[in-house]
């Protein structure tokens, strides 16, 4: 059992640190706000085209901005859940 464990914290290790090199990107306004993520949920960069600041409506910028980035570290958190779900097979560890 406990030669298990170690095996298991191997390859969770490893998947950790792929999912810390894997990046998922989203965007906003038909792409005038992107936000790019890795999978260990750390937002990597945010991109805004010039055509999307207006200052007279900074208001929807904050909203593309929050809704862009919103949605790439979701899709990164979903990508981490799934993999070290293959490691884990659904075994309720917590902090993960």
């Amino acid at each position: 059992m406990l030669k298990q464990a170690k095996k298991m914290e191997q390859q969770m290790a490893k998947i950790q640190a792929g999912l810390a090199e894997k990046t998922v990107e989203k965007s906003t306004g038909g792409g005038a706000v992107k936000a790019v993520a890795k999978c260990d949920g750390t937002l990597v960069s945010i991109k805004i085209s010039p055509e999307a600041v207006d200052p007279e409506d900074v208001e929807m910028l904050e909203d593309m901005v929050l809704s862009a980035v919103t949605s790439a570290l979701d899709e990164a958190k979903e990508i981490s859940n799934q993999e070290m779900a293959r490691v884990t097979q659904g075994l309720p560890i917590p902090g993960l």
